[in-house]
């Protein structure tokens, strides 16, 4: 969502960089670019004239300008103007608010479309991760498919719907459920309220009463980033008729220019707890104002990148791979398996974007190439097509064996001989890759163990498991395979 905003920046504090000292006009300058940038990422403009004046005032007030690096000190002030517009450091803020005694109430309100009902679901997993038991409740008896749709997330998820039959007022099936989660033993109760296309009178009332009748510990407002300021006048609606504890940012995978997440913290002054970055169920993230900031200014996002690491992948499997790559034994079959690992942790793009300082090297195609996600599957087509033993010794790969995995992975004699020509260029691509990667992963591992080496990767690497798969492969790692002819 950031990429347009994040580049701008980037452009102009690189041409502050490459300046060996910075006078207060190049600050003006690059501040009025910056106030640029940000308005045309529909940041509010009140806030952005803010944004700007503060910045200049602690730049020239301390001095920053006649210190040593005065350009990294002017982007390390702008940092922490962003963290404190996004909502200041909240690293150790908990999300949600939990009741002394259990069922947890957690309320979701807001418009249609928002993504609310899929959000409900999105939490309530994310809960249960976390070793809580949550349960969802059907209230939105407006939009006639809401409740089919939020028993079917209950059946895909294994979690159980309480939901009654139309007619019923939905306060009413609100306190009903209260006593069958007791008998459910469920920790938390997630209400889905009904929306409306805008805000209206009716639509406030309902939430108003509900939220009075069941005295919710957290009520969330579901916002759709994609909406820009609307989103704020929306935000501001609610909180002024049911006091907000908290906002769930959705579709922040989107491609909008993301203005609205940056400026509803500070305009309502209610804080942002969770982004959806996908449609999945599993793609539902804690907002960390801190790391977002990071994101914007293109320092990658590593603690969210070790947090979906450790989720999504075992530190057994993670000592059995660092073991595999120092011994040299990690083959094709490994190889696949790390692929997919770093798949569950979510689109490809969006990991990079973690990492700091890569996704400056990748060029523009490599990334809509990534964004398609074509590569690993033709990959893991190539791969699937061989044998056990091709897989476990790649060494014995040789010409006719080339052929015939390439008649298996989709091109056919009948097809034309330059189609299996095609498929074999793209084994010898794969193979390529996957020889000039070995040294470099036993090198990461070897880190790893303790030998020489740069300690910030080696603490790193722990954090997150131990294994250099379990982060990413190298830049090389994911070779863009032509398309087939």
């Amino acid at each position: 969502m950031f990429e347009s905003l994040s580049q701008r920046l980037d452009v102009i504090f690189d041409r502050l960089r490459g300046h060996g000292s910075v006078t207060e006009s190049d600050l003006k300058e690059v501040m009025r670019e910056v106030r640029q940038a940000l308005l045309e990422a529909d940041v509010n403009f009140k806030l952005v004239k803010q944004f700007v004046a503060n910045v200049q005032e602690k730049a020239l007030g301390a001095d920053v300008l006649k210190g040593l690096n005065p350009a990294q000190q002017v982007i390390s002030i702008v940092y922490d103007e962003l963290v404190e517009m996004l909502g200041g450091a909240d690293a150790d803020k908990p999300k949600i608010q939990y009741a002394g005694a259990p069922p947890t109430v957690i309320m979701l309100v807001g418009l249609q479309g928002s993504g609310k009902t899929t959000t409900i679901a999105k939490l309530a997993l994310m809960l249960r991760k976390q070793h809580q038991k949550p349960v969802m409740v059907a209230c939105d008896m407006q939009r006639p498919a809401a409740v089919t749709q939020l028993q079917q997330l209950g059946k895909q998820l294994d979690i159980p719907v309480y939901a009654e039959a139309a007619g019923n007022k939905p306060v009413d099936i609100a306190l009903r459920s209260l006593q069958w989660a007791k008998e459910q033993a469920a920790t938390i109760v997630l209400i889905d309220t009904a929306g409306r296309l805008h805000v209206d009178e009716d639509l406030m009332r309902e939430v108003k009463v509900i939220q009075e009748r069941t005295h919710p510990q957290e009520t969330l407002l579901v916002v759709d980033a994609m909406t820009g300021q609307d989103a704020v006048r929306v935000a501001q609606s609610f909180h002024e008729t049911v006091a907000l504890t908290g906002l769930i940012m959705t579709k922040m995978d989107g491609d909008a220019r993301g203005g609205a997440s940056l400026s509803i913290r500070s305009v309502t002054g209610v804080p942002i707890k969770f982004m959806g970055m996908g449609e999945k169920t599993d793609a539902l993230e804690p907002f960390y104002a801190e790391r977002l900031a990071q994101r914007i200014l293109g320092m990658g996002d590593v603690l969210t990148l070790i947090d979906k690491a450790k989720e999504n992948i075992s530190e057994d499997d993670a000592m059995k791979m660092q073991q595999k790559l120092m011994t040299a034994s990690f083959n094709l079959e490994d190889y696949l398996n790390m692929m997919r690992q770093v798949r569950k942790m979510g689109p490809m793009l969006s990991i990079i974007e973690m990492i700091p300082g890569l996704n400056k090297m990748l060029p523009p195609e490599a990334k809509e190439a990534l964004g398609k996600d074509d590569d690993f599957k033709r990959i893991e087509s190539i791969i699937l097509s061989m044998t056990p033993q091709e897989r476990r010794n790649p060494k014995i790969i040789n010409g006719s064996r080339k052929r015939r995995i390439a008649k298996g992975f989709g091109y056919t004699e009948k097809e034309g001989e330059h189609r299996v020509e095609a498929g074999v260029f793209q084994i010898n691509e794969l193979l390529k890759t996957f020889r000039e990667m070995g040294p470099m992963m036993k090198q990461m591992a070897a880190m790893q163990q303790g030998g020489k080496g740069n300690r910030r990767m080696q603490r790193l690497m722990r954090q997150m498991g131990g294994d250099p798969g379990a982060g990413l492969p190298s830049p090389g790692a994911m070779p863009k395979l032509p398309a087939p002819r």
